[in-house]
């Protein structure tokens, strides 16, 4: 058994690396080449000159920037908010506790499209289309259920006697909250914040729906709307270069905080 878990595991992991691997062999063959039939595995000659296209010619590193900026500040916001109303929760007693966290992890599971026709109601009304803020907005929203769901189990970790003692030393609610409580919550907080944050760089129809001007364009529509020299032209090697080129953040950003991450999912599993 032991054995055909390892197989499958490995399965899983070549059929998710197979779309990305394909993008990358793609990105460095010529226009010429990605226009044989069959395709080339390997490319011929390999060339650089559709990332130099893509950052030269192209406002590429503007939609980098713009998706970096609602991004960051959609997780800033949605932990932010998340936070407060996590740690009220964790430390209610009762049947209210479970069930408002059952719901909130149901209202997670919404697909974003449901309430795309609402959202772009509201965001137009407040005068936010073609704004970051425009989308900061909703993303923070639509992740707050679930940033406050991981956040829970991690507070309910924290010994309510820390608090006591805090209230003891003379620390407010608020104090005691910010210095003790945060500090020792860090691994779900940054769990949270990078969830948030993968989400909203990787999140499309609303971007694609509220943002229709070219320089404020998050990665993920600029890439999808990338067109040629003429009407019909679809420039397959630039689209690939930019789907690797926009995919590179969020690998390291992963790689790099795998061990909170673990942490931060599995807090509250064990007692």
């Amino acid at each position: 058994m032991n054995g055909l878990s390892k197989l499958f595991l490995a399965a899983c992991c070549v059929a998710a690396l197979t779309p990305i691997g394909w993008h990358a062999i793609s990105s460095l063959k010529s226009p010429a080449e990605l226009a044989l039939i069959p395709p080339t595995l390997v490319p011929h000659e390999p060339t650089l000159a559709n990332y130099d296209e893509l950052f030269r010619r192209r406002p590429f590193l503007s939609y980098y920037l713009n998706s970096v900026t609602i991004a960051a500040m959609s997780s800033l916001v949605s932990v932010s908010c998340a936070s407060l109303a996590a740690y009220r929760l964790a430390r209610t007693r009762g049947r209210f506790r479970a069930t408002v966290r059952s719901a909130l992890l149901a209202i997670a599971f919404f697909p974003p499209i449901v309430f795309l026709f609402p959202l772009y109601e509201l965001i137009r009304a407040a005068g936010l289309v073609n704004h970051p803020w425009g989308l900061i907005l909703p993303y923070s929203a639509l992740n707050l259920p679930f940033a406050i769901w991981l956040l829970i189990g991690a507070f309910e970790q924290v010994p309510y006697e820390l608090e006591e003692a805090a209230a003891i030393d003379g620390l407010t609610r608020f104090q005691t909250f910010r210095k003790i409580i945060l500090p020792l919550a860090t691994p779900a907080l940054v769990t949270a914040g990078i969830l948030v944050f993968i989400f909203s760089w990787n999140e499309f129809m609303l971007a694609l729906t509220f943002m229709s001007i070219e320089s404020q364009k998050p990665v993920t529509v600029g890439v999808a709307t990338l067109s040629g020299a003429f009407t019909y032209e679809t420039p397959w090697g630039q689209i690939a270069a930019g789907v690797i080129a926009s995919s590179l953040p969020l690998v390291v950003l992963v790689i790099f905080f795998q061990r909170k991450i673990v942490a931060g999912l599995t807090a509250g599993a064990v007692k």
